[in-house]
């Protein structure tokens, strides 16, 4: 039966985070409230995990999966990022949008997109979250928890609990989320001079950063 967490959502008790964090370094995977939906995280560099983690989703290799940053600096670790892709992203993070962005070489090639060789990045706003992260010691790979068969995501944690409890490891429950994706933007146009392409018009404001 997957673990049960409930966290504060302003003021998020460290000694529950770093037993989810735990369970993270032995390849679990997490149900996680974010600044939009719930996901499904597990650990970067754990092969078997993130198989198990599209396996839940029914994903393929072809269906972006998301690196949860804790900053922009663990942003450059990930992603090849000029000046002017930069200076967006320091505009818009933290908060509720995903940056596609080409892969560097220290992304595993299972995680990025196995033709276009590139990855999306995020740095959520969520305070549990971002203690998360940091307890980890790295970025955590993520998907938006959406059921088979369904086309919105979950938001409720008893319910992923009663439904997954089975095939995950752990929920942590903050309470429920805002309910509306991220703003999705391929930021990899800008490296030809071109604009950026938006992807999915969400919660973050495209105003808010000049577009």
């Amino acid at each position: 039966m997957a673990q049960f967490f409930e966290v504060h959502p302003d003021n998020p008790q460290p000694r529950l985070l770093k037993q989810a964090a735990a369970l993270l370094q032995k390849g679990a995977i997490l149900a996680v409230p974010t600044d939009s939906s719930y996901a499904l995280v597990c650990h970067l560099d754990d092969k078997q995990a993130a198989d198990r983690l599209r396996r839940i989703r029914q994903v393929d290799d072809k269906h972006h999966l998301t690196l949860l940053c804790s900053d922009l600096s663990a942003l450059s670790n990930y992603a090849l990022v000029d000046n002017k892709q930069y200076r967006l992203l320091k505009l818009a993070t933290p908060g509720p949008y995903t940056f596609i962005l080409e892969a560097t070489k220290e992304v595993p090639r299972r995680v990025s997109h196995p033709s276009r060789k590139t990855i999306g990045l995020r740095v959520p706003e969520r305070k549990g979250l971002q203690m998360l992260i940091d307890l980890h010691g790295a970025p955590l790979l993520a998907t938006t928890l959406i059921a088979p068969g369904e086309t919105e995501p979950l938001n409720d944690a008893h319910d992923i609990r009663a439904r997954y409890e089975h095939q995950i490891d752990a929920v942590i429950d903050a309470g429920g989320c805002p309910f509306e994706p991220t703003t999705v933007i391929d930021l990899t146009p800008m490296a030809s001079g071109d604009d950026p392409v938006v992807l999915r018009q969400g919660r973050g404001s495209l105003s808010a950063i000049g577009l």
